[in-house]
């Protein structure tokens, strides 16, 4: 029954295991995944980075030329990183942003040449990469 008394004393006097995560944030170490980043203007939106993706992370509409990632679905596997033709995908050693809602980050172009009824506020609506939309958690 007293078989852990030492156990518990020597804890008592020593220093802690582990890290306090929020306080001391370790550095990153040699290629650590993170999270995945993308050079918009060098991409050119062929889509194969969604086809690699084994969980359908990654949604690319060539005709909006937006680029969106589910960050609660990506693996962090690396293959849209290694398929991607243009190198524009980029596998970052930094850890991700603590998310307190499920959303989806979407990346969009924004219109090289407006038009003379587009105003100067709606190039300005257009920066990248926009708010991220928001899904439906299922019950």
């Amino acid at each position: 029954m007293f078989e852990f008394v030492p156990v518990i004393i020597k804890n008592a006097f020593s220093k802690p295991a582990t890290r306090n995560y929020p306080t001391f944030i370790r550095a990153a170490y040699d290629k650590q995944k993170g999270h995945i980043t993308i050079d918009l203007p060098s991409c050119i939106y062929c889509g194969m980075c969604s086809r690699k993706c084994p969980v359908a992370a990654i949604e690319v509409k060539k005709q909006d030329k937006s680029w969106s990632i589910d960050p609660f679905k990506c693996i962090v596997c690396n293959g849209c990183v290694e398929v991607c033709p243009k190198k524009c995908l980029y596998m970052s050693s930094e850890r991700s942003p603590v998310a307190d809602k499920k959303s989806i980050n979407v990346f969009k172009m924004p219109a090289s040449e407006p038009t003379e009824s587009q105003t100067e506020s709606a190039s300005i609506k257009q920066a990248v990469p926009q708010t991220p939309k928001e899904e439906k958690q299922g019950a």
